[in-house]
């Protein structure tokens, strides 16, 4: 398979499994090497950032309007002053100070945690862990609370988790949905949080890298990482809008089965490799 056909792949597994609580990492580390993919295209930097910004713009066409209201919350907020003076003020300080955490923690251990923790018996072993916080967060969930009541406190214990997902193997959506749930949230105000927090800290982390991205595109390499890059918006999009719609009727379940399973296939590759 040539690195086109190869890069349009990923980018599907990247629009679908950054926002389905299944870890985009994981599945972005595994599958190129069960399937012996030797592009360097596919390992580089560049590529990673790409496949990011396609997911960010995902989340921010499809919550454009949430996240106009946030930008114009916060800015309103700084003119005057004051975040208490509506509930869209208040709400767009809260997402702020939940994203912190991630930011924080993305920035000190950037390196250790692409260095260290991107090995298949990590991966495993987070997709276990999360995976049964997952279900234990769903068996306890009440959903009684909505996101007009959510306060700094509750924000930035979702936010802590989100930093947890710098682990690779955690996945992002899985472990703030499950901070909302164990805290009180609806199942789906839960979801919608998780993914408005998700935007400053993939647009903050694409910003990081866009230098490296910039000047480190492959020659000849720029239509599949283009490829790569609308793919992952385009199914990011498309995850979003589904899952968004599962949650409103189902549990989280079936995505903590899938973390098992895909737990299994990583453990037994490496024995096999």
């Amino acid at each position: 398979m040539g690195s086109t056909a190869e890069s349009i792949v990923l980018g599907i597994i990247q629009g679908l499994t950054e926002f389905l609580p299944i870890s985009s990492t994981a599945h972005l580390v595994i599958v190129p090497d069960l399937f012996n993919w030797q592009s360097p295209l596919l390992n580089s930097l560049t590529f990673d950032v790409a496949l990011h910004l396609g997911t960010l713009l995902a989340v921010v066409i499809y919550f454009f309007n949430d996240t106009l209201d946030l930008i114009a919350g916060f800015v309103r907020g700084i003119y005057k002053r004051s975040f208490n003076s509506d509930i869209r003020t208040k709400f767009s300080l809260i997402v702020f100070l939940g994203t912190i955490p991630a930011g924080f923690f993305g920035v000190l251990l950037e390196k250790w945690v692409e260095t260290k923790f991107r090995t298949p018996a990590v991966l495993a072993a987070a997709l276990i862990g999360v995976g049964i916080l997952m279900w234990y967060a769903e068996k306890r969930a009440k959903r009684i609370k909505k996101l007009d009541s959510m306060t700094i406190k509750d924000a930035f214990i979702i936010g802590f988790s989100q930093a947890m997902a710098l682990i690779p193997g955690t996945s992002r959506s899985g472990i703030t949905i499950s901070s909302g749930l164990l805290l009180g949230y609806d199942r789906e105000e839960a979801a919608r949080f998780s993914f408005l927090l998700s935007i400053p800290v993939i647009a903050g982390a694409a910003l990081l890298k866009l230098r490296i991205f910039i000047h480190g595109i492959p020659p000849g390499e720029i239509a599949p990482l283009a490829l790569g890059t609308i793919f992952s918006a385009l199914f990011g999009f498309l995850a979003i809008e589904l899952f968004l719609k599962y949650l409103k009727r189902h549990t989280m379940n079936a995505f903590v089965w899938y973390r098992f399973l895909f737990a299994a296939v990583i453990i037994i590759f490496l024995y096999i490799k």
